[in-house]
């Protein structure tokens, strides 16, 4: 069996953002994969959307046997579990939200689909809070 490890970035904001976080870290464990490393916390304001609520953010290196596109999908049931049903993509802005979790590498690959582009490049390179967590798990 072959595995894949990836960096993960998750976010929140909303009603008790590190708990949010905690619950879907359990969630990554029981249906995605393996949590190797995980960053500290960090505090950081909302990027590009105006809200009250700062994020609680946290990146963390996994070890998986999905591929990107199943990955996603599990990431995105988790989200939906958690009662986050639309993403930012629906809305086509950013808003406040209970869980957000970004893909940021998997591998040393590129990929690219309607869905999902990996490297995940505004929080590699354009993200000062991302990138210094996402530092600590790579």
């Amino acid at each position: 069996m072959s595995y894949n490890i990836v960096v993960l970035l998750l976010g929140s904001n909303i009603n008790d953002p590190e708990n949010n976080i905690q619950i879907a870290l359990e969630k990554i464990e029981n249906k995605v994969g393996l949590i190797l490393i995980n960053s500290e916390f960090i505090i950081s304001a909302p990027v590009d959307f105006v809200s009250y609520n700062n994020f609680c953010n946290i990146a963390v290196k996994i070890k998986t046997q999905l591929s990107p596109v199943r990955l996603l999908q599990q990431l995105k049931n988790i989200e939906k579990d958690m009662g986050r049903l639309k993403d930012s993509a629906h809305f086509g802005v950013y808003q406040d939200r209970i869980i957000d979790i970004d893909i940021i590498l998997f591998n040393n690959i590129k990929f690219i689909s309607e869905r999902l582009v990996i490297p995940h490049h505004k929080n590699l390179f354009e993200r000062d809070f991302a990138r210094e967590i996402i530092n600590e798990v790579k």
